[in-house]
């Protein structure tokens, strides 16, 4: 499953997994810089896409993809 982390937006990474306070999870399918903000495109547990746009330095719960700790 992965370990909830607290985490800034501009450290999001596609294969990350967004975490909300009722439980669901949304999968990052897309970061991109948009001016001085963060666009995230997500997809949620049913398939749907969506999508955000944060502040980089906004607050995020998210699980890291195990991509990301490859060494």
């Amino acid at each position: 499953m992965g370990i909830v982390e607290l985490m800034q937006a501009r450290e999001l990474a596609v294969g990350d997994i967004l975490v909300s306070a009722t439980g669901g999870s949304y999968e990052i399918t897309k970061v991109a810089r948009v001016g001085r903000g963060i666009r995230v495109q997500y997809l949620t547990e049913d398939g749907r896409q969506g999508r955000f746009t944060a502040a980089p330095e906004s607050i995020i719960r998210a699980r890291r993809s195990h991509a990301t700790h490859a060494a």
